[in-house]
């Protein structure tokens, strides 16, 4: 059990670093889930686009759910902006730090499954093989338009008898693969760029404000998970108290059923250690109303 525990506050005095853990191995599960993923486009002219993109986005936008789930800040924020004003004023510079944090871990793994399905093409071929030019490549000549519509859309499915053995085909999967290939290529050197730009400009602006979010991030983050442990150490003895008080009011009804009890005298002192605070469930219920309604302002002098 200690063992445990020590584990937990590992992970509560740890939480950015865990963050990053957690956003890595959704990036690793996004490469995973995609290359065992089984993709297969139906070859109609009505559905190919919606199928390709739906592979590209849908699985990315529900990676990006993920990543906002699994970060604690994002309730912690949401708590923050909807918090009522009371005694503590309200910093949007922190909410927007940590909006922005929250979103840049969640973006992690989306991210990289739109690379990679940019990267294999076969995502894109299927989207828009429909939409290719018939006049780019040869084999489309004395065909109506309706014929060249049915056999691009065929384009992506290789074992199809009328494109097995068409060379247009391979001509037009390979040149949507390489606009393919060179947008999800384009899109990592622009995102390394961002990056190198973000991490080594920063020093040349201000950093007083980038503290002050950053410091009051955190201490949001903390007050929350120490506010939590100590209702739940209050909730612990306020049911200890309870339990006391209903077996102390059953004495007699025990007694008359020849339960052996502790003397009157035996474990008083320590009673009294444990059993102290609120005693009542009205005034539990209205300070943790003044507590929501009514935090205090951050002033310990």
């Amino acid at each position: 059990m200690d063992r445990f525990k020590m584990i937990f506050q590992y992970f509560q005095s740890n939480s950015e670093s865990v963050m990053n853990g957690i956003c890595g191995l959704l990036a690793l599960a996004s490469v995973k889930m995609y290359t065992t993923f089984e993709f297969s486009c139906p070859c109609l002219h009505q559905y190919n686009m919606a199928y390709g993109l739906g592979i590209m986005f849908i699985p990315a936008f529900a990676l990006f759910l993920c990543g906002l789930i699994l970060n604690r800040q994002s309730l912690v924020m949401l708590e923050e902006w909807k918090r009522p004003l009371g005694h503590r004023k309200k910093d949007l510079a922190i909410i927007r730090y940590m909006c922005s944090s929250i979103i840049q871990r969640a973006m992690v793994a989306p991210v990289v499954w739109i690379i990679v399905a940019l990267l294999d093409g076969k995502c894109l071929i299927c989207a828009f093989s429909s939409s290719v030019d018939p006049e780019k490549f040869v084999g489309f000549d004395n065909i109506s338009t309706l014929q060249v519509q049915q056999l691009l859309a065929k384009v992506p499915c290789k074992d199809d008898e009328l494109m097995r053995n068409n060379t247009s085909r391979k001509a037009v999967s390979r040149y949507l693969r390489c606009w393919s290939q060179a947008l999800g290529w384009s899109i990592l050197l622009i995102l390394i760029i961002a990056a190198f730009l973000a991490r080594w400009l920063r020093p040349c602006f201000n950093q007083t404000t980038l503290l002050q979010a950053r410091h009051w991030s955190n201490y949001i983050d903390i007050e929350q998970k120490i506010f939590e442990e100590t209702c739940c150490e209050h909730s612990r003895l306020f049911a200890h108290k309870c339990i006391l008080h209903f077996f102390k009011s059953m004495r007699q009804e025990i007694q008359l059923h020849s339960f052996n009890l502790p003397k009157e005298g035996e474990g008083a002192e320590e009673e009294e250690d444990l059993l102290h605070g609120i005693t009542d469930q009205d005034q539990v219920n209205k300070l943790l109303k003044m507590w929501y309604y009514e935090k205090p302002p951050l002033d310990v002098s």
